[in-house]
């Protein structure tokens, strides 16, 4: 019987494995409050470059803690710089999977664009092939790329829904698992219907997909407890996971507890409570406490 290959034994893991995926990818805009919440102001650094080096000192003191493994973390996805960087001698990519048994997930999207019909698409991203390589070179699994629904528009949505497909299909032609990530926003003043016209929206490119091709979704907690559940159940979909989107971990947990089926891919909400100031004991305590608390919400 042959070895299973890396991509084979990563998407097991996923597919079959409980857990949640810890969101690593903040980038130039969200980093100096990514910082400020870990307790570094914006004075301590001149520069991006400064700025990045905190930041990925910040990921490496995660994703080395003893608390920081495959056990309860599925994947980790992870901002293009901080894939480029090294932890403990290892790429980034390579540390996750060989030391913690963590998958490696890369965001690819370049920022949104301005809001047109209620949605904010994704940038134009010439480069992603050439990204897309580097990510197979480094062994990256797979992708994330975030768009955002801002109104309950059917047509603003539905371009939001194609891009997003379109953008996967070269993804999964380049032999990566995309993550398709079409946010809504929290305070989207019809947030129900948004997310009713969003998920027939993905269900019709879902039904679409050639073959046996598998994609993932992240989408917003929904108002409606168990919302998702048909996409979860869909034979397209490898999972569901769900941005914190600026609920606290509390609330977070909360309405995953809500929604079977469904696990976390927290970003703010996991590093919520952990700081600079903090000693190496008192910060996996903190981060331990995080993690049992989002694995817990996402098991049901």
């Amino acid at each position: 019987m042959n070895a299973l290959s890396l991509t084979e034994l990563q998407q097991r893991k996923i597919m079959t494995q409980s857990g949640f995926f810890a969101a690593l990818d903040q980038s130039g805009g969200s980093t100096p409050k990514a910082l400020l919440a870990y307790g570094i102001k914006e004075n301590a650094w001149s520069g991006d470059e400064e700025m990045f080096a905190l930041v990925h000192q910040m990921r490496a003191r995660i994703v080395t803690s003893p608390c920081f493994n495959g056990d309860r973390i599925l994947g980790a996805i992870l901002f293009e710089g901080t894939m480029d960087r090294d932890i403990e001698g290892q790429p980034t990519a390579d540390y996750l999977w060989d030391q913690q048994r963590v998958v490696p997930f890369l965001k690819v999207d370049q920022g949104l664009a301005g809001e047109s019909d209620g949605v904010q698409l994704m940038k134009p991203m010439p480069g992603l092939p050439a990204l897309l390589d580097k990510a197979g070179r480094k062994r990256i699994f797979g992708t994330k790329m975030r768009s955002v629904v801002n109104q309950a528009n059917a047509a603003g949505i539905k371009a939001l829904v194609r891009q997003q497909f379109e953008v996967a299909a070269q993804i999964l032609a380049a032999g990566l698992m995309p993550i398709v990530e079409p946010e809504v926003n929290i305070h989207c003043p019809d947030k129900g219907k948004a997310e009713a016209l969003l998920k027939a929206a993905l269900i019709e490119e879902l039904n679409s997909l050639p073959g046996s091709q598998l994609v993932m979704l992240k989408l917003t907690l929904p108002e409606q407890d168990g919302f998702h559940t048909e996409l979860v159940k869909h034979p397209r979909v490898l999972k569901v996971l769900a941005l914190s989107g600026g609920y606290s971990r509390e609330e977070g947990n909360r309405r995953l507890h809500q929604n079977p089926g469904v696990i976390a891919s927290f970003s703010r909400a996991l590093i919520e409570g952990l700081s600079a100031q903090q000693s190496d004991a008192e910060f996996d305590t903190q981060l331990d406490s995080a993690i049992q608390s989002i694995y817990e919400a996402s098991i049901t």
